[in-house]
């Protein structure tokens, strides 16, 4: 039990740069959920999902991937705000998220080369360089190399998103520069190989994420939150290092951001759904969870503004030692919790008096990139049930799971393309 549990800085208020308040250091961090209706907008299951976690206690929700644009999503379900969407329904979702206390932040990204050819066989990419995955890579778009024209829109429509977000009562945005979308691919030299002034040193490389934040910061209140997502590394040889990461907020320093979080990896190295099973078998407790928070630390001790860190938390006692000092580094600000919300929504109000591990199905295939998929068709059964009203199942079958979420996603393909033409955006 935790007798004095409001002398823990787990549960202390944090105050951002702007002025804002959280009233805790936890966040659910975001996951793909690919719930929207049909329209491509927040219904009733997002709706009644983020209910579920404005109930349980953490201090901040960030949704998951919101799309800037309509002809670029990561997956058919996906939530896509730009003009052309009606803002009601956005209304709706926050206040669902933010009845309870909790602040909301809108996740907004741009997937880059990371989009299926099932979905749409456009893409576009800082280069024409495809998403390699041994045995899968036929299944994502060859993208082509961005335009002037296309780094300009792209800003256009990361600013739209997050004005809109505002309008709609969302607390801040968090801005998606990793995990291998848009702005990831930007950042990292083997994706990246322009010989522009996109390109080639980490400045020109950083520069579409630090033009997307000042358009965006230019565009939205003083008091609206913004943050950026980024790798601690991407986990591919000769690709976005740690070095590099800091040298990136130290950028960002320079700018009116209030929240970077630390994650790491992408479609082709899926860092952030864990370590390979030899590693986590050797490895402790804490770093079994906490996987990039050594990278965050180092990333704490350069930045200016908050740093939250994402990556397998499950235990009050990990999350306080992450905010904790450690062999003299600091901790971070907050801690970001996906999974394990997943299957236990309610973990921060439980945290508040005693401990609790939460179990998360470990999905260990050879292929860690079906793995990877087997492992967030899980997490989003859960998410599907809790939209229903229904609680967690965390003893569904791993491989029926990933082929009924295949099927479904095949389905909504359809549909996706269905509404693009309708849109005249096809």
């Amino acid at each position: 039990m935790f007798d004095k549990q409001l002398e823990s800085t787990l549960f202390q208020p944090l105050l951002l740069p702007n002025g804002q308040i959280v009233p805790n250091r936890i966040a659910k961090a975001a996951m793909e959920e690919n719930m929207a209706d049909r329209q491509h907008l927040p219904g009733a299951a997002l709706r009644g999902l983020y209910r579920h976690w404005g109930a349980g206690g953490a201090g901040m929700l960030i949704t998951g991937n919101v799309m800037v644009a309509a002809d670029a999503v990561t997956g058919p379900g996906g939530v896509v705000l730009d003009r052309h969407q009606s803002l009601q329904p956005f209304r709706e979702w926050a206040v669902a998220g933010k009845a309870q206390g909790a602040r909301m932040w809108m996740q907004i990204n741009h997937p880059g080369r990371q989009v299926y050819v099932a979905t749409n066989p456009q893409a576009i990419a800082p280069s024409a360089v495809q998403v390699e995955i041994e045995g899968y890579s036929q299944l994502f778009a060859q993208p082509r190399a961005m335009t002037e024209t296309d780094i300009a829109r792209v800003i256009g429509q990361f600013t739209e998103t997050a004005s809109l977000a505002e309008q709609a009562g969302f607390d801040g945005v968090e801005i998606h520069a990793a995990h291998g979308y848009l702005l990831s691919q930007f950042l990292s030299p083997l994706t990246n190989r322009r010989d522009d002034p996109w390109g080639g040193s980490l400045e020109n490389r950083a520069r579409l994420l630090i033009e997307i934040v000042r358009a965006v910061r230019v565009r939205v209140s003083p008091g609206f939150g913004v943050g950026v997502k980024l790798n601690s590394a991407d986990f591919q040889k000769g690709g976005f290092e740690p070095a590099d990461a800091m040298s990136v907020v130290q950028m960002l320093n320079a700018e009116a951001v209030d929240l970077v979080e630390v994650s790491g990896g992408s479609y082709e190295s899926p860092a952030m759904h864990g370590r390979p099973q030899e590693e986590t078998k050797r490895a402790s407790t804490r770093a079994r969870e906490a996987y990039f928070l050594d990278f965050a630390r180092d990333i704490v001790a350069v930045a200016k503004m908050p740093v939250m860190v994402t990556g397998g938390i499950r235990r009050r006692g990990t999350a306080e030692d992450a905010l904790s000092p450690e062999d003299g580094r600091a901790g971070v600000a907050m801690v970001g919790i996906a999974q394990a919300l997943a299957y236990a929504p309610d973990l921060p109000k439980r945290w508040l008096t005693a401990e609790m591990a939460v179990t998360v199905p470990a999905v260990h295939w050879r292929r860690r990139a079906l793995a990877g998929l087997a492992t967030m068709a899980m997490t989003k059964l859960q998410l599907r049930r809790m939209g229903q009203g229904k609680v967690p199942n965390a003893a569904a079958w791993a491989p029926g799971i990933l082929l009924s979420d295949l099927l479904r996603t095949r389905r909504r393909n359809r549909g996706y393309r269905s509404w693009l033409r309708r849109r005249g955006e096809e």
